[in-house]
């Protein structure tokens, strides 16, 4: 019998339970600026998981970085839209209507989305923002340790561990102080292949 080690058991797991593979997309300066998005909201740093409603393990890990502008960190992640730049794992122009569509992609019948948003300094937004933007793109099966490795060393965030289980990244998250949660589900069918198709063809763009 031949024994794997054990951090190649648990990547593999986790490639199974939702994680996409490398994006090496890197979109040129004109498409990031035209597309950079201010919400006009405080800083703040969300932890997005999502969680299988089976067997309650969790699927996928992502960012939400809301500070001079408002960006998404999704590493390995499989959710993409025709009109959002990219570099590596980061979304420019995450306005409301593309983070409500990144939301309902991942959420239906067999899966919900624990929303962590923690409140930060100005400084602390973007310096998670360019370590976000530093990180080579993730291998499948890696977004929650690639997370884990934006968010390390990071003032207020020193808890948060590099861990290959997204749901201990979700209950470090859980002790930060000032962290507001929102669970949100979803009773649409379990296929979301044609979500993508719906979203990149909707006209109502920009809000």
């Amino acid at each position: 019998m031949t024994f794997r080690p054990l951090w190649l058991v648990l990547a593999a797991a986790l490639a199974l339970s939702g994680c996409a593979g490398v994006d090496r997309v890197y979109a040129p300066d004109e498409a990031v600026a035209a597309a950079r998005y201010v919400s006009g909201e405080a800083p703040s740093v969300t932890l997005l998981t999502v969680i299988n409603n089976r067997t309650g393990a969790g699927a996928h890990t992502a960012l939400l970085i809301d500070g001079s502008q408002r960006v998404m960190y999704d590493p390995a992640g499989s959710w993409t839209h025709p009109r959002l730049p990219q570099r590596g794992d980061v979304f420019f122009g995450m306005t409301d209507r593309m983070v409500a569509f990144y939301l309902d992609y991942h959420t239906r019948v067999t899966y919900r989305l624990v929303e962590q948003t923690v409140p930060v300094t100005p400084e602390v937004a973007e310096r998670v923002m360019q370590r976000a933007l530093a990180q080579r793109p993730a291998a499948r099966g890696f977004c929650a340790v690639s997370t884990g490795s934006v968010l390390d060393g990071v003032p207020g965030f020193e808890g948060v561990p590099r861990a290959f289980g997204p749901r201990a990244l979700m209950n470090a998250f859980a002790a930060i102080p000032g962290v507001e949660t929102r669970v949100i589900t979803d009773d649409d069918a379990d296929r979301n292949h044609g979500v993508l198709m719906v979203q990149a063809g909707d006209p109502r763009l920009t809000d």
